[in-house]
This record gives structure tokens, C-alpha cells and sequence, in this order.
């Protein structure tokens, strides 16, 4: 194994990510890695600190076409914290939003290109916006767009409860 870093600390949450061409594709779409160890070509993993928010894009196709495809964005949680299990992530996280199915996830793909459009860092956003836009793509409704009236009341809240 092969470190571009030291070893990661314990209380980091770790991604496994894969890229295998037109086969497999697990990426962080947004997220700051506090830590990366690349495996070998096609293989690394990526370590994040509690309370980092990320997205992880899977992604897997056979011979006859695209076999899975979901998003979920995660909250890194405390080494005491409860957390929920995740493939791939370790030892779990804070779910805030969980998809599968293409159309979905391009939908959520959609609202985090709309956030950056904004001039927001996704990792910055409001963890309920988040919970939100899953469940009304669950219910098969149109998620919200986040607007920087939003955000800012987010930050306001957040402030006043620190």
C-alpha cells in the first residue's frame, strides 16, 4: 500500500473509491479529504474529519448498461457518535441524503451544480437542505433550489446555537 500521506487517524470516516473504465465508478463529487492512501491504479481511499460533509457517487455498469447508480451525502461523525452503515464508508456516517436510481441522482447532481452556480461550496450548505431534497425526491417531488437567503439564515442559526 502506498501513502501520499501518514496513516489516517482513527477518528477519520474513510471512502473507498474505485475507477475501473466503463465499468465502476465511486468518486466524492464534493468534500475536503483530510487524508488519501492510493492502493494502485484503480483503488484509493480518502479519510475525512468529523463533521466534514461529502458526496459519494457510485456508479456500475455491465455489458447490457448501467446497473447502479446512487448519491448519498454524508456527515463524518465523532468516534462516539451513532452513526449509520454505509458500503464503502467506514466506520459509517450521518446519512443526509441517500438516492439511487439515474434520474434521481442527476436531479441531485443538478442541485449541487446549482449551489456551486450560487458561488457556494456544497460542503458549506445547510445539513437539513440536504434531508429535504431527499425526501421530496423520495415523494417524487421537485426539490427546492438553495438560495444564499437560505444559506444565510443557516449561518445565522448556527451562530446563535455555538
Amino acid at each position: 500500500m502506498t501513502s501520499t500521506q501518514s496513516r489516517p487517524r482513527g477518528d477519520l470516516t474513510t471512502v473507498e473509491l474505485t475507477w475501473v473504465e466503463k465499468r465502476i465508478e465511486h468518486r466524492i463529487r464534493f468534500g475536503r479529504p483530510a487524508h488519501e492512501t492510493i492502493v494502485d491504479q484503480r483503488r484509493r481511499v480518502v479519510g475525512f474529519a468529523p463533521g466534514s460533509v461529502f458526496a459519494f457517487v457510485r456508479w456500475a455498469a455491465n455489458d447490457f448498461g448501467t446497473v447502479v447508480s446512487r448519491i448519498d451525502i454524508v456527515r463524518a461523525v465523532m468516534p462516539a457518535e451513532p452513526y449509520q452503515t454505509l458500503p464503502y464508508i467506514r466506520p459509517g456516517g450521518e446519512i443526509l441524503l441517500k438516492i439511487a436510481g439515474w434520474d434521481k441522482v442527476e436531479r441531485v447532481l443538478q442541485r449541487i451544480d446549482a449551489i456551486e452556480a450560487i458561488g457556494l461550496d456544497p460542503v458549506e450548505a445547510a445539513p437539513d437542505y440536504w434531508r429535504q431534497t431527499h425526501n421530496r425526491l423520495i415523494a417524487g417531488a421537485t426539490p427546492r433550489a438553495y438560495s444564499l437567503e437560505q444559506h444565510r439564515a443557516f449561518l445565522l442559526r448556527k451562530r446563535a446555537t455555538s
